[in-house]
């Protein structure tokens, strides 16, 4: 046996990178035990404990007597081999250079993580210390996230989004030795920041020719060439050395509040979780068929890593690398050229997708209009009451919309979409549940290595999470009396701890190891989990009322169908307020923001009487018919609302969508309400100025 893999005749091949010379094996023999040798009359190590915030802790690992969670712990070495052994001939990554198709194969995929492990040790990789990774998804991405672990570092993924100061950040936390970034644009930012950097010993840039020659900095190819010739006994060792319980994997929260938190993440995590959730959602092994998904979110975040990496390598599926520009607008066509089997979808996402073919639904002939309204009645009905047997105008809605809107999305093939990372509307649930495209919502976070439940078809309940992984455990924390509690995890799946903060991690696990996340939640009889709040979100209003805000946000949305982002404010406030943004047309290259409507948004003010075609003919008040429209859909969610304190009394219209670059929105399209306060405290401070009480919900005062 060699770490946990046994070598027999028929795997000797695709393991002859573990067959060392006399010579190389008696090296290691002798090293091992002078490292088993004790000093003085050693003392039983301490059995470990449940969290660690040291580099090179050790954690007790949550088996359980049977199930899932009985399973024997893996490091990533032992399940990518175990995938090499049985898929190592059908191809693990597929992309576009220009217009020509290139992929590896699983054999060649392991191989080349392997010499890049061999670079990385060249260069001086220290045990524990990290590589950052700084770019676009791509294959360089991966080979180097996985050569990492294998020379017994961790992989850093860094925000492309981040400033030279949070890159600065994130590498000296994680004491890394080597930075690899994608193009000069993100070498620039850690070059800025190199000589703040003492561990840093080399940096690689794997996309476009580099500008200028220093130092220490290599191309793609240069890199690999470091360790091609490097023989295979040092990196062999370190695998063997690794423990399942130990730390491989470092993903920084995105620190929309204080600074971000360095997740600690164990081999057993990533692979466990990888098993667990394959299951749970009944994946396909490439023995039958391979699964096939689209890389786009992105990998600094654990639901991008968890899908793209470590859960398609498990059931030896493929990965098709998408274009920079993905969420610009280029994702449709990898969508149709790569035709995923399953797709994770950010809510933004979907909602992008709904609006585009709304915008083409008001351009179609009354005829097309009239039959895709009644397909799409006809699917929600039939999806919602879950027939057994779908009436015949199903099947004919099948056949004359459905096909051809999956089609052209490019998911034709797709059985399971998904969507999380941020709570998603029920207008875009039910959007495409009428198309006959389920999106099944999970939930998790990076401290429980991505996912905690996942909906699945045959377990569906439209605005539910869904029900936990197997293996895994929910329990809901101080309920109130409508069975509203905090949602705490239990699981192979949750972290070790955050790098060297011992109080942060204590904050989030409790004493009996239980993780609590922080949102609010509730589950049905069936254990299907409903998300119904944050604790950090929760408004408290000046005459102590807790309110959630965001069933009222989606509530307004949902009302007047031109707003884009709405967020409730009214913490410590006498009532609450709204700041609104309308849909708009975004920059394709910079993802940015502009004044122009989009065609839905145009179509819509239209119908309500306004010739607005930009923003800033709606924003501030400008637009009576606009104006008007809105106050109608919110007092109709006034009327809706449980208690006067939940009522909007005020609302203004912002000159601009909120986004990444503007700073409103996260990595993942989560709304950073802190940022969005600050940025428009005049706004807010507007609404409460000079005033003794609000007014009153039959007499809202106008819009300043």
């Amino acid at each position: 046996q060699l770490g946990g893999i046994s070598i027999n005749a028929s795997n000797k091949g695709c393991l002859s990178q573990f067959l060392w010379t006399a010579d190389e094996y008696r090296s290691i023999a002798e090293a091992s035990l002078r490292a088993q040798r004790p000093d003085s009359l050693s003392v039983p190590p301490a059995e470990p404990r449940l969290w660690t915030t040291q580099r090179d802790g050790e954690v007790k690992l949550r088996m359980e007597e049977s199930g899932l969670a009985a399973e024997p712990a893996l490091t990533v070495n032992q399940m990518f081999v175990s995938t090499v052994e049985r898929y190592g001939e059908y191809t693990a990554l597929r992309w576009k250079e220009g217009d020509q198709q290139k992929s590896l194969k699983y054999k060649d995929y392991y191989q080349t993580c392997r010499t890049a492990a061999k670079s990385f040790l060249k260069l001086g990789l220290e045990r524990y210390h990290g590589v950052g990774i700084l770019g676009f998804n791509s294959v360089e991405w991966f080979v180097t996230d996985i050569g990492a672990i294998l020379a017994g570092g961790f992989a850093v993924g860094i925000y492309t989004t981040n400033s030279p100061e949070a890159c600065q950040y994130v590498a000296e936390n994680s004491k890394a030795n080597i930075i690899v970034v994608e193009n000069h644009k993100q070498l620039q930012k850690i070059l800025q920041i190199e000589d703040k950097l003492p561990h840093l010993k080399a940096i690689v840039q794997y996309k476009d020719e580099l500008k200028e020659k220093r130092p220490n900095l290599y191309t793609w190819a240069e890199f690999l060439e470091l360790g091609r010739d490097e023989p295979d006994a040092p990196l062999d060792a370190i695998i063997a050395s690794q423990k399942p319980n130990q730390c491989c994997s470092l993903i920084y929260t995105s620190g929309t509040t204080g600074q971000p938190k360095g997740v600690m993440l164990s081999h057993d995590n990533l692979t466990w979780t990888a098993y667990s959730t394959s299951k749970h959602v009944n994946l396909t092994a490439a023995s039958q068929a391979q699964e096939v998904v689209v890389s786009y979110l992105p990998l600094s975040h654990i639901a991008a890593q968890m899908v793209d990496i470590w859960i398609t390598m498990k059931i030896g599926g493929v990965t098709y690398f998408a274009q920079p520009d993905a969420l610009k607008g280029s994702l449709v066509d990898t969508l149709k050229e790569a035709r995923p089997t399953a797709f994770m979808g950010v809510p933004r996402v979907w909602e992008k997708m709904q609006e585009k073919m709304k915008a083409v639904g008001a351009k179609s002939s009354t005829v097309r209009r009239k039959v895709a309204a009644w397909a799409k009645d006809v699917g929600l009905r039939t999806n919602l009451s879950k027939l057994n047997h779908a009436p015949v105008s199903y099947h004919i809605a099948k056949k004359l919309v459905f096909k051809k809107v999956r089609k052209a999305l490019g998911l034709d093939r797709c059985t399971k979409c998904y969507t999380g990372a941020a709570p998603i509307t029920k207008d875009t649930l039910e959007f495409f549940l009428s198309l006959n495209i389920p999106l099944c919502e999970l939930y998790g976070m990076s401290e429980s290595s991505g996912p905690h439940t996942i909906s699945r078809h045959d377990a569906f309940r439209l605005t539910s999470c869904g029900i936990e992984l197997p293996g895994c455990k929910t329990k809901l924390h101080n309920k109130d009396e409508e069975g509203n509690g905090e949602i705490c995890f239990w699981g192979r799946h949750i972290f070790m701890g955050y790098l060297n903060m011992p109080d942060k991690t204590e904050e989030a696990l409790d004493a009996e190891g239980w993780l609590h996340s922080g949102d609010l939640g509730k589950q049905d009889e069936n254990g299907f989990l409903f998300i119904t709040g944050r604790i950090k979100e929760l408004i408290i209003t000046a005459g102590g009322e807790n309110i959630p805000p965001v069933p009222i946000e989606d509530a307004v949305k949902e009302a007047v169908p031109l707003i884009s982002n709405a967020m409730l404010i009214g913490d410590k406030r006498k009532f609450l307020s709204m700041l609104l943004t309308i849909k708009c047309q975004v920059n394709p290259d910079t993802g940015d923001p502009q004044d122009e409507l989009t065609p839905e948004a145009v179509e819509l003010c239209r119908q309500l009487g306004s010739k607005a075609v930009r923003v800033s003919e709606i924003a501030g008040g400008r637009d009576p018919a606009v104006n008007a429209a809105i106050q109608e859909g919110i007092k109709r969610v006034n009327e809706n609302s449980t208690s006067n304190a939940q009522r909007i009394q005020k609302w203004v219209i912002l000159d601009r969508d909120f986004s990444v670059g503007g700073g409103e929105l996260g990595p993942t399209m989560k709304l950073k309400r802190p940022v969005v306060v600050k940025m428009y405290k005049e706004q807010i401070d507007n609404f409460y100025k000079d005033v003794a009480s609000p007014a009153t919900p039959d007499n809202p005062l106008p819009p300043k």
